[in-house]
């Protein structure tokens, strides 16, 4: 792979993910005895592995709001897993306790990934039509908006709603 393209495994956050796939990886083994720990197994090591996807898919881009979809798929395979983990202890099919290891794991990631997702250029993004990014009520969300729709290349005037109905749909 060329420099370029792994330039991510170079990152703090990224090394930190590689702590907790390891991890994750050691649990996993200790769970695959039978059917019950398999579906668990999986869950753990799935996600370890989706955050790594992740923080490849967010290096991969500049645009601000791609890079936090990211972030936050990352945040929600970090809570699936350690859930997962918890489970297992739960349920007493977790030989070793491995739920206070791998919150310490968690947090030493979380400061990586904080710093890591300040560090994203917000000036670096563009609308999309979902308004998760952009506020809404600034002026400039407005401005936006008009670009995104402009009222005066839809012809409204010769809009017909039967357009919209078949000749079984009835209006009501």
């Amino acid at each position: 792979m060329s420099g370029r393209l792994d330039k991510y495994r170079k990152l703090p956050v990224f090394k930190k993910s590689e702590e907790i796939l390891e991890l994750a990886g050691i649990i996993s083994e200790a769970l695959k005895e039978d059917d019950k720990k398999e579906h668990l197994a999986a869950e753990i090591i799935t996600n370890a592995m989706l955050i790594q996807v992740k923080i490849a898919g967010a290096e991969g881009g500049s645009l601000y709001s791609l890079r936090m979809q990211n972030a936050v798929l990352i945040k929600l395979a970090v809570h699936d897993m350690l859930n997962a983990v918890i489970v297992s202890a739960m349920v007493e099919i977790n030989e070793e306790d491995y739920v206070d290891l791998m919150r310490e794991k968690i947090e030493e990631f979380r400061l990586e990934f904080v710093a890591w997702i300040r560090g994203f250029d917000k000036t670096k993004d563009i609308p999309d039509n979902w308004a998760i990014r952009f506020d809404t009520s600034t002026p400039e969300q407005e401005k936006l908006e008009e670009l995104m729709f402009d009222e005066d290349k839809f012809d409204f005037d010769n809009f017909d709603d039967d357009d919209f109905f078949n000749d079984d749909d009835t209006e009501e």
